[in-house]
């Protein structure tokens, strides 16, 4: 169902993809949007156990573009290194293929959201975030089908 790597000396491990989305700050949702245009839009995120997790507000484009078609892929980039004395930039990348679900329970999108939180903020701070706009939030879960990571040197 999924394509193998054609360059397959240069795909990292599923230890090395995991390792990339655990510790990279963003990436970029892609999903069916209107029209048969795909729509893709960067994101912060949390990598738990197989899933990832995203908030969002309670509507807009992501949010009609997921109930339309739960299909998605999101990919995730280190910065990447530059040898000293060269030009050219060695990086690695993370494709996750899966599928969306909007988070229907609030326990669980407050816990998710509160897990997202404290990959980029202090307790207190996301405390006091979900005490201001926990009734707003909303979260979307994508169950990773397939993962492929590659290291590329731009060369």
């Amino acid at each position: 169902m999924f394509r193998k790597m054609r360059r397959w000396k240069q795909q990292l491990t599923e230890s090395e993809c995991v390792e990339i989305l655990c510790r990279e700050p963003r990436g970029v949702l892609a999903v069916s949007g209107d029209d048969g245009y795909p729509y893709a839009v960067p994101l912060d995120f949390v990598y738990q156990d197989g899933r990832l997790y995203f908030h969002c507000a309670g509507e807009g484009h992501k949010i009609d573009a997921v109930r339309r078609c739960d299909k998605a892929t999101f990919c995730v980039m280190d910065a990447g290194e530059r040898t000293p004395g060269e030009w050219w930039l060695t990086f690695r990348s993370v494709i996750v293929f899966g599928r969306v679900r909007i988070l229907d329970d609030r326990a669980e999108v407050l816990a998710r959201v509160r897990d997202l939180g404290l990959k980029y903020a202090a307790p207190d701070y996301v405390e006091k975030e979900l005490q201001n706009d926990g009734k707003r939030v909303q979260c979307l879960e994508l169950t990773v089908e397939y993962m492929t990571g590659k290291r590329v040197r731009e060369r």
